[in-house]
């Protein structure tokens, strides 16, 4: 298996793990988030190991990249994310912290449930195209159009802040237009909250679509009118001195990503990402 970019041969001195979460079930408009993780990992040799926004380097983490979570496919929705719940739960059991690589954006809800079991007070911060707050979608309450109203449920309404949002369906829009969801915008946003996030352990959820389809095609549900690779990095960048205790990035799709923007893109904000937890 290729593991990220100067990921640790064994996970004993790390302080950080990567898991990747290859599910791909719910998926409504052009599936293979599965490949996903696999991906990001193999694009990942392009990249310097080195930041220059931060001045770090991956060689100085100690991250360890475990591999894919074994999904099995009919073991059932609700007994597959109880496994990955209890295996994100170990990790931060092991006083580590957990970057997670999808996979749909259901992935984030086991994600959520683990870190707020370990870090009470979680407020989890979402950069994603679409609000994600469906009530049910297909007739299913577990899907990736409903995971955001799942989370806050989880966490309160006042813990769960959504910014890129540009897609809403009428039945959640009450939701969608609430003063913690940022619709289009994401960077200035995110500024403004910064004294508020000061102390709080926080974990970040990217949907790789919050970026504009010119930016990151390689994704089931494109949605035109999203922010640039730039300002996508300086928001990452503003979690600098912030808690951040865990984070995912999901919705890459391999098949739809023929110049592999996408995946480079997704490489380089689990770099990042890393580097910040650090």
């Amino acid at each position: 298996m290729t593991r990220f970019l100067k990921s640790l041969d064994t996970e004993e001195s790390a302080r950080i793990l990567i898991y990747g979460a290859p599910l791909d079930v719910t998926t409504s408009f052009r599936p293979g988030t599965r490949f996903g993780p696999r991906r990001i990992r193999d694009v990942s040799e392009v990249l310097e190991s080195f930041s220059p926004s931060l001045g770090k380097d991956l060689e100085d983490v100690g991250f360890y990249d475990a591999g894919d979570l074994d999904l099995t496919a009919d073991a059932g929705l609700n007994a597959t994310l109880d496994s990955m719940e209890r295996a994100f739960a170990q990790v931060y059991q092991w006083r580590r912290r957990l970057l997670v690589l999808g996979g749909e954006h259901l992935v984030t809800l086991p994600a959520v449930r683990a870190v707020r079991a370990y870090h009470p007070g979680l407020v989890v911060v979402w950069l994603d195209a679409h609000a994600d707050l469906r009530r049910e979608y297909n007739g299913s309450r577990l899907s990736h159009a409903t995971v955001a109203r799942l989370v806050l449920e989880e966490i309160g309404e006042e813990n769960l802040i959504q910014l890129g949002v540009r897609s809403v369906a009428r039945e959640e829009a009450d939701l969608a237009f609430r003063p913690g969801c940022h619709r289009d915008q994401v960077l200035e946003p995110l500024l403004g909250l910064k004294d508020r996030l000061k102390g709080r352990p926080i974990y970040l959820s990217i949907d790789i679509d919050v970026l504009d389809p010119a930016y990151a095609p390689g994704t089931g549900a494109p949605e035109p009118g999203g922010i640039d690779s730039r300002e996508l990095l300086a928001a990452i960048h503003a979690f600098a001195g912030l808690e951040l205790v865990g984070a995912d990035i999901v919705e890459v799709a391999p098949a739809y990503d023929h110049s592999e923007l996408t995946a480079i893109m997704a490489a380089k904000l689990c770099r990042e990402i890393l580097l910040l937890m650090a």
